[in-house]
């Protein structure tokens, strides 16, 4: 009986103990007369491009959205000296509606040929002479 009493009495601290405790959860601030960011429809539109000679390196994006409607397009210049155009547009809940374009930007002559490296194994070894 004895034992009870204790263990309710120990369960009893606990609780207290663990109620008292300081929260470190998030609460925002109620009172803000300020707007949310996410009331507000998006907008917003951005252009860059890369463009390094020494490297052969020639990339860009460009992107513009008003609400639900957003349009854009990238390219690269891909290993072959083809130009890699995806120009895209999403209306809505359509998702991504996209064309892509390859334009061969190089002439024949400058494209070098690839050949497979041939590799030699030998088993001759001067370990045992």
């Amino acid at each position: 009986m004895n034992s009870k009493v204790i263990l309710l009495l120990l369960g009893l601290a606990a609780f207290a103990a663990a109620d008292s405790r300081e929260s470190y959860e998030y609460n925002p601030r109620r009172d803000s007369s300020e707007e949310s960011y996410e009331s507000g429809e998006a907008k917003y539109s951005f252009n860059w491009a890369v463009d390094h000679d020494p490297s052969s390196n020639e990339f860009g994006h460009q992107e513009s959205r008003d609400g639900d409607e957003t349009q854009g397009s990238y390219y690269v210049e891909l290993p072959d000296g083809r130009l890699q155009t995806v120009r895209y547009f999403v209306n809505g809940d359509s998702g991504y509606v996209a064309e892509v374009n390859h334009e061969d930007t190089s002439s024949a002559e400058s494209v070098e040929s690839y050949e497979r490296p041939r590799y030699r194994y030998s088993s001759d070894s001067n370990e045992s002479k």
